[in-house]
């Protein structure tokens, strides 16, 4: 294998630490499946089994998650390195919880389960990253929570997109209708609008027929502080 393929191998996130030496015993006993994806193919589908590690190496994938009980789904792009989902490999729900399409020509690593408890697993460095990995989604998970349908619909807006993005950058796209969404976050339709149409005026969301765009999520956030900031001066 090049040198290049080991320097990518190691910049995921689950491999960070391990040597090049550590990493050559890992590819001659592990099985790794790497396949190439085009543009538009889906990957991984929502509530489909997660049998496998999936690490996006280079490229950029689409995820969607669709809640049918409450009609709402929201798309968001991420970018290499990345490893999808890792949380949904263990549990009592091994499902994937979103769709993940290519957004751009992709490149992809699988490692099948059964090489994560025989081989990976024995090193420590490995186990740690996981663990890492883990905690580090939990603990932001917890802290997301407790600003569910608190503060001003600005802040219960920004929050309910945030409480359901992988990432807290970059293009959201919401599909949802005006008064779903006023019900979801405990507001008015009308609050909603004037809320909405503001922040398009201000060019941090895009309004379209059952769709909210937002261009850069972390604008859409430092405005947020901003305003918080600004209150609190007043």
């Amino acid at each position: 294998m090049e040198t290049t393929m080991y320097d990518n191998l190691l910049l995921l996130p689950l491999f960070q630490g391990l040597s090049k030496n550590d990493m050559t015993t890992i590819i001659e006993k592990v099985k790794l499946d790497f396949q190439s994806y085009p543009k538009g193919e889906t990957i991984i589908r929502q509530g489909a089994p997660c049998e496998k590690l999936c690490f996006l190496l280079n490229g950029e994938l689409r995820v969607q998650t669709k809640d049918a009980i409450h009609a709402y789904a929201l798309t968001e792009i991420i970018k290499e390195p990345m490893v999808i989902e890792p949380q949904s490999l263990f549990g009592m729900q091994t499902h994937y919880t979103a769709s993940y399409q290519a957004h751009t020509q992709v490149s992809v690593l699988m490692i099948d389960k059964a090489f994560i408890f025989s081989d990976l697993n024995n090193y420590e460095i490995f186990r740690i990253n996981y663990l890492n990995i883990l905690s580090n989604r939990n603990q932001v998970s917890y802290q997301k929570l407790w600003n569910t349908h608190i503060g001003t619909i600005n802040e219960k807006f920004v929050n309910f997109i945030a409480l359901r993005c992988q990432l807290q950058g970059g293009e959201k796209i919401l599909q949802t209708t005006m008064e779903d969404l006023a019900f979801l976050i405990n507001e008015t339709r009308i609050n909603l609008s004037r809320l909405l149409n503001d922040l398009q005026d201000k060019g941090l969301v895009q309004l379209k027929r059952k769709e909210i765009l937002i261009p850069r999520f972390e604008k859409l956030i430092a405005h947020l502080d901003e305003s918080n900031l600004n209150d609190m001066e007043l």
